[in-house]
C-alpha cells in the first residue's frame, strides 16, 4: 500500500493550472508537498485512520495566488487610515480627514490615501490650508491615488523640517506658492522628506507584518513580492521576515528586492542570506519614471492636456544602463517601474544592451505597469524574454475620461495592454500594487477578463484575457518570475502544497460574480492558515 498522505483534498472543480478547465480530482498532501493527484474514486487505496479528508464539493480548488507586486509594510500601515477615493474636491477630502480624526483621537498621526485631484472639480487646488482647518493638533499625510505624491498639513511640514528654504530633491518637487512657501504638496522623491520623519520601531513593523499575513491568508495570497516602502526602498524588513520564518509565524512566502543603485555587494549579501522556501531575495527594482496623473511618466510625445512636458527619467539614462548591465553580469534580475511609453522603450533598450554585452541568459528581467507602449516595442518582450508585470486593477484607479484628457484618445488604444502582449509572446505576470489598490486578487481577475471599471466603462475590450490565463498570470506567471515554476504556481505532483478554495466555481458563474467570490480555505506549505466555511 502507498504511503498514506496527511491530508486528502477532494473536489469536483480542481483548477490545476496545467489545463484550461477544472477537473474532478483528489489532491494528496504529505507534509508540505503534493504527493499525488488521483481520481476521487481511488482515495480508499491511500487513506488511513490518520489521514484528514476534506471534501469541497463544487467549490473551486486552485493554486494559491502569488502577488508579484506589493509594498508590504506601507500597505499594512494604511489599513487603519482615511480613504479619499470618492472625494471630488479638496474641501470634501479635508472633511473626510476631519471626520476620521475626530473618530480616532488616539492616533498620533492621520494617514490617508486615494485622493486624485485630476478627478476633482478644481484639479489644481491641493493646499495645506484645507488640512490645517481639518486637523490642527496632529500631523496629516495623505498619499495620492498612485502614491507618487503626498498632501500634508503644516504640522507635518514642521515635523519634517520642510520650509521655504528646502531645495527640491532630484526627480522631486516641494511645491511652493508665489511667495515661496510650501503648499503641502510633495511630488515624487520629495515624498521621502516626510516619510523619513515617520520612523517605525521593530515592534510596530512586526505588528504590521502580522496584520498583513492575516489579510493575505483571507484573500488566498500564499506568496508575494515585496517591492518595499516608497520611496526609501529599504531592505531592513528582510530580517523581520526571516525571524518570522524561524518562529513559524510566516504564513505567506515573501520574495523581496533591493533598490538598483550600483551597490552590487549588498545584493550579494542578501542573496546569500535569504534563500529559503519562505523568504527569498530576488534581485533589483528601480523607477525609470513616475506616473501619468502627476505628469512624471516618461512619454515619447507630450501630454495631451499639458503639451509643454513629456515627463522624464528618475535617473540619467546612461546610469540606468550602467547599473543594469552590472547587475545582469552578476546574474541578478532587474525590475523597472515604467508607466510611459518612452520609459518602456528605455527599459527594453537597456535589457537588450545587457544581453549584447553579457550574453543571452534566462534572466527574466521584468517591466512593471506598462501603462503605455509604442507598437514597435510590443514584440520585444517575447524576443528579449522580458516579463510583462501588470496590475489589472489599475484600470479602476481613475476614470477613463481623466486618462483620455491626459494622453489623448489615440494613445488610449494602447493603454494597459495585456492580451496583445501575451499574443506577441510576452509572459504575463499579475500583481496588485497594494496598497495603491486592495490586496484581493479576485478583483484584478475580474478586471482582466472583463476590462470593466466600477462605472462599467470598458477599457479596450479587445484586451480581455480568458479566465484560465488570468488565473495563471496570478499563480504560475509569478512563480515563473521568481524562478520557482518547478515548485509553485500549479497543482502538480512534487510541488509545494500552496492551494486555496473559493466559495464558487469561477468557471461556471457570470463574470460579475468573480469580484464577489470569497476564499474559504488557504493552505501554505501544507499548513492550513485560513478557514471560513461561513460566507
Amino acid at each position: 500500500m502507498p504511503v498514506s498522505p496527511d491530508m486528502i483534498i477532494i473536489g469536483n472543480n480542481v483548477f490545476t493550472g496545467t489545463d484550461d478547465h477544472p477537473i474532478s480530482a483528489a489532491i494528496l498532501i504529505k507534509e508540505n508537498k503534493i504527493t499525488n493527484i488521483i481520481d476521487k474514486a481511488k482515495i480508499n487505496d491511500y487513506i488511513s485512520e490518520d489521514t484528514q479528508l476534506l471534501d469541497f464539493g463544487n467549490n473551486l480548488i486552485m493554486p494559491g495566488f502569488h502577488d508579484f507586486h506589493i509594498h508590504l509594510l506601507l500597505g499594512s500601515m494604511l489599513t487603519n487610515s482615511v480613504q479619499l477615493q470618492d472625494a471630488t474636491s479638496a474641501m470634501e477630502a479635508a472633511n473626510l480627514v476631519k471626520q476620521f480624526a475626530l473618530e480616532n483621537p488616539d492616533l498620533p498621526i492621520i494617514i490617508g490615501s486615494g485622493w486624485d485631484n485630476n478627478a476633482w472639480v478644481d484639479s489644481k487646488v491641493v493646499d495645506k490650508r484645507y488640512l490645517d482647518e481639518a486637523v490642527s493638533d496632529r500631523p496629516v499625510i495623505l498619499y495620492q491615488a498612485e502614491f507618487h505624491s503626498v498632501w500634508v498639513n503644516s504640522i507635518m511640514l514642521e515635523v519634517a523640517g520642510i520650509n521655504n528654504q528646502t531645495p527640491n530633491p532630484e526627480f522631486g518637487e516641494v511645491v511652493k506658492n508665489e511667495n515661496g512657501e510650501p503648499t503641502g504638496l510633495l511630488l515624487e522623491h520629495a515624498v521621502g522628506l516626510v516619510t523619513k520623519a515617520m520612523p517605525m520601531d521593530l515592534n510596530r513593523k512586526e505588528q504590521l507584518l502580522e496584520q498583513f499575513l492575516q489579510e493575505a491568508a483571507q484573500y488566498g495570497v500564499t506568496a508575494v513580492h515585496d517591492l518595499l516602502r516608497l520611496p526609501e526602498m529599504s531592505t531592513e524588513e528582510a530580517t523581520i521576515y526571516a525571524d518570522f520564518e524561524k518562529k513559524g509565524k510566516l504564513t505567506a512566502r515573501i520574495h523581496f528586492v533591493a533598490p538598483l543603485n550600483g551597490d552590487i555587494s549588498e545584493a550579494k549579501r542578501l542573496r546569500d542570506e535569504h534563500h529559503t522556501d519562505m523568504v527569498q531575495f530576488t534581485g533589483f527594482k528601480q523607477f525609470i519614471d513616475g506616473v501619468i496623473t502627476s505628469y512624471t511618466a516618461y512619454l515619447d510625445e507630450p501630454y495631451t492636456n499639458r503639451p509643454e512636458t513629456s515627463g522624464g527619467t528618475v535617473f540619467p539614462e546612461d546610469l540606468i544602463k550602467k547599473w543594469t548591465i552590472e547587475a545582469d553580469m552578476e546574474n541578478f534580475c532587474v525590475r523597472f517601474h515604467c508607466v510611459g511609453d518612452k520609459a518602456v522603450k528605455l527599459a527594453l533598450d537597456t535589457f537588450e544592451e545587457a544581453q549584447q554585452q553579457n550574453g543571452t541568459r534566462d534572466s527574466r528581467h521584468a517591466i512593471e505597469h506598462i501603462e503605455m507602449i509604442q507598437q514597435d516595442d510590443i514584440p520585444r518582450f517575447g524576443e528579449l524574454g522580458v516579463l510583462a508585470s501588470i496590475q489589472p486593477e489599475h484600470i479602476n484607479g481613475s476614470s477613463y475620461e481623466v486618462f483620455q484628457d491626459l494622453i489623448g484618445e489615440e494613445r488610449m488604444k494602447l493603454y494597459m495592454l495585456q492580451k496583445t502582449l501575451q499574443d506577441a509572446g510576452a509572459t504575463l505576470v499579475y500583481g496588485s500594487d497594494y496598497p495603491v489598490v486592495g490586496l484581493n486578487p479576485l478583483s484584478a481577475i475580474y478586471r482582466a477578463v472583463t476590462r470593466l471599471d466600477d462605472a462599467d466603462v470598458c477599457w479596450n475590450g479587445a484586451e480581455k484575457v480568458t479566465l484560465a490565463n488570468a488565473l495563471r498570470a496570478y499563480t504560475l506567471g509569478s512563480a515563473y518570475g521568481a524562478f520557482r515554476e518547478q515548485e509553485l504556481g500549479t497543482l502538480e505532483v512534487g510541488k509545494l502544497a500552496d492551494l486555496i478554495v473559493l466559495d464558487r466555481d469561477l468557471f461556471n458563474v457570470p463574470p460579475e460574480e468573480i469580484k464577489t467570490a470569497k476564499v474559504i480555505f488557504t493552505m501554505v506549505d501544507g499548513q492550513v492558515v485560513y478557514e471560513n466555511s461561513i460566507v
